[in-house]
């Protein structure tokens, strides 16, 4: 279908979504070229932490100079931000017909603290590239959510940040081409295919903060460190059978190999940074603290309970909603090693939501 200009009302158009970040469960690290997965990862959506982000649209005195952006940052104009956003859209350009003869005008921020050392590339990348699509969709005349819609956002969301194209559905969520998972794909991420033992649908998240701070290493520079990395291949079939084993205990129920495979996860992902050349210590004393807190508290009480990380210093305590009480006490003892007694309380989500503009 093609468009022009005219068909920009003069107030311009607009659309606003919000969307959440995510936590990898099987973790992607390392990329092919175009910034595709070198293995699948799995996900779960999480609720409260997400961005909102409102995008709208209006003419350009030039047609087919743009696209233009003007980026504000929870009010505040952030020019850093907008030519980071100016060079995403010129690379996602050919994909929106429209994109060349708009400027846009972009207002985002974040229900978590910039500092609460979660990434917002996921929530912020996936609002953007929702807000994009849903533009085209009203170029179009059609509704956001027409099939095919998510897996274009999706698509879009990935060229920005990797892990932002599994935060455009709520719950599961698995990116990458992989045997066990009907319809995957390297280019968007999709939903996973069957319900999850009714364990894992109240899946509670806590995020204890250890360092708010910057990452040590910038996601782009750990994942370029996989190219020649000596345990790279061993590496990425671990995460295949990792994923293939993961299914299996979350249709079944099976807390035990749940906990062991996502444990396993996060601690090979920091295993292959210490083995990078140059190498990287992403965790800090009290991250191990935490972890070893925690398995003594697994053996003690047994609690259904386990830990995964990011690239970074911050623990993600992971436990069923019926865990809940008996974790509380957890979670009360290991604030004493969080940066200010930090800790974030969020659970598995129903992934974004297209908002009204205002």
């Amino acid at each position: 279908m093609t468009y022009s200009t005219k068909d920009i009302p003069a107030e311009g158009l607009s659309a606003c979504w919000k969307s959440p970040s995510n936590i990898a469960l099987i973790k992607y690290w390392g990329k092919l070229g175009g910034q595709l997965p070198a293995n699948a990862s799995l996900s779960i959506t999480l609720s409260n932490a997400y961005t909102v982000t409102r995008v709208a649209a209006s003419r350009l005195d030039t047609p087919g100079s743009g696209p233009e952006a003007e980026f504000r940052f929870e009010g505040e104009l952030n020019l850093p931000f907008s030519s980071r956003i100016n060079t995403f859209l010129k690379s996602v350009a050919s994909h929106f017909q429209y994109l060349p003869d708009v400027k846009l005008s972009i207002e985002s921020g974040n229900s978590f603290p910039h500092s609460a050392g979660i990434a917002s590339s996921a929530s912020g990348m996936s609002a953007l590239a929702l807000c994009l699509c849903a533009l085209e969709a009203q170029f179009q005349d059609k509704e956001a959510g027409a099939p095919g819609f998510y897996e274009k956002a999706s698509s879009i969301a990935r060229l920005g940040s990797g892990s932002a194209c599994r935060s455009v559905y709520g719950g599961i969520t698995v990116w990458g081409r992989h045997h066990d998972v009907p319809g995957s794909s390297d280019e968007y991420a999709v939903p996973l295919h069957f319900d999850p033992h009714p364990l894992f649908s109240g899946l509670r998240d806590a995020i204890l903060i250890v360092d708010p701070g910057e990452k040590k290493v910038s996601s782009s520079v750990g994942h370029g460190l996989m190219n020649g990395h000596p345990f790279a291949e061993s590496r990425f079939a671990q995460a295949g059978r990792n994923l293939s084993e993961l299914l299996v205990a979350l249709k079944s129920g099976d807390w035990q190999v749940f906990a062991r495979i996502v444990e396993n996860e996060a601690l090979s992902l920091h295993a292959m940074m210490l083995a990078s050349d140059p190498w990287f210590i992403l965790m800090h004393p009290n991250t191990l603290l935490i972890i070893n807190k925690t398995e003594e508290f697994r053996k003690q009480t047994g609690a259904k309970v386990c830990f995964t990380l990011d690239a970074g210093p911050n623990i993600h305590l992971l436990y069923p909603e019926e865990e809940t009480e008996r974790i509380a006490s957890l979670i009360k003892s290991l604030k004493l090693y969080c940066f200010n007694e930090k800790v974030i309380e969020d659970s598995v989500g129903e992934g974004p939501k297209q908002l009204t503009c205002r």
